[in-house]
């Protein structure tokens, strides 16, 4: 009985360790914009997270905007080559063995800036996403 005890204690933590997820964020990168532009960008925003939060439930992919102006977020944007004034969509993946990979997904939100296309941008966008956490 003892040796089952144990081996079922050991398969739980191997399974556990091998089922560690990988994670993707989203980051959206933000720059301080006149107010037609503002409200412009702050649509996308709102569609990217929209689509982010409701396509992916699991808590393994997440949205966070990132502030240009805020001198704290420079060394992310460098990171991420965000440092122009534009709407720059970066995916991040964290794997099991925290290496990071990131993904620049910015074309995929300027075309939906675009053609207004809410089928296409949420196909497009969450195809890369699953791409990635594959």
């Amino acid at each position: 009985m003892k040796k089952v005890v144990v081996l079922l204690a050991l398969s739980i933590l191997t399974i556990g360790a091998s089922a560690q997820k990988s994670t993707v964020q989203v980051l959206f990168f933000k720059a301080q914009l006149c107010h037609c532009q503002a409200a412009g960008c702050n649509k996308l925003e709102a569609d990217t997270k929209k689509v982010t939060e409701q396509n992916f439930k699991g808590g393994n992919v997440t949205f966070k905007e990132v502030l240009l102006a805020d001198s704290a977020n420079k060394p992310l944007a460098e990171k991420c080559d965000a440092l122009y004034q534009a709407v720059t969509v970066t995916l991040i993946l964290t794997d099991s063995n925290n290496k990071e990979t990131s993904v620049d997904v910015t074309n995929i939100v300027r075309t939906y800036a675009v053609t207004g296309d809410k089928k296409t941008f949420e196909k497009d966008f969450t195809g890369k996403i699953n791409e990635l956490l594959k």
